[in-house]
């Protein structure tokens, strides 16, 4: 009976041994860290929801080498319920810019701007105080044409 105990605890150290050692070998090339550093986790942003507001005036600033485009796109703006006075069209200081963005002042504009972008037929939204309006009070929404709403620029629609 005696020797059943012995073999038992011989077996049982063995098995504790051989777990150490695998788990020892294993911490030390680096497949296992007892206490793993944090990986922070980005934060979704936030859906903007799209608010179509006639209140904003709407500057449209065409930088393409392409002629007409401004006016094209404020009598889009003005079909889509904006009055033709708060609609400003002109050309802008470069001809090189690579894509349609709809600039605003605040925040809180930025609804607006989606929702802009949306009537124009899409465009890239972003916040910026290069295009502020003269009067403070007056909310202003900023179209800057790019290049790819040009003939040249528009991509090409795959064939099936």
């Amino acid at each position: 009976m005696r020797g059943w105990v012995v073999l038992l605890w011989a077996a049982l150290a063995t098995v504790v041994l051989i777990a150490v050692g695998i788990f020892g070998t294993l911490m030390v090339s680096g497949r296992i860290e007892l206490f793993p550093t944090p990986v922070p986790t980005a934060e979704p942003t936030p859906e903007v929801t799209p608010v179509i507001d006639q209140t904003y005036a709407v500057q449209i600033l065409n930088a393409t080498p392409e002629q007409g485009l401004a006016t094209q796109l404020k009598d889009q703006v003005v079909a889509a319920g904006w009055t033709p006075e708060s609609v400003l069209a002109g050309g802008a200081g470069s001809q090189d810019f690579p894509e349609t963005t709809v600039f605003y002042l605040n925040p809180e504009d930025e609804a607006a701007a989606a929702g802009l972008a949306q009537v124009i037929g899409g465009a890239q939204i972003e916040q910026s105080n290069v295009y502020q309006p003269v009067d403070p009070a007056v909310k202003q929404l900023t179209i800057v044409i790019g290049l790819d709403r040009t003939a040249a620029g528009a991509t090409p629609s795959p064939t099936p």
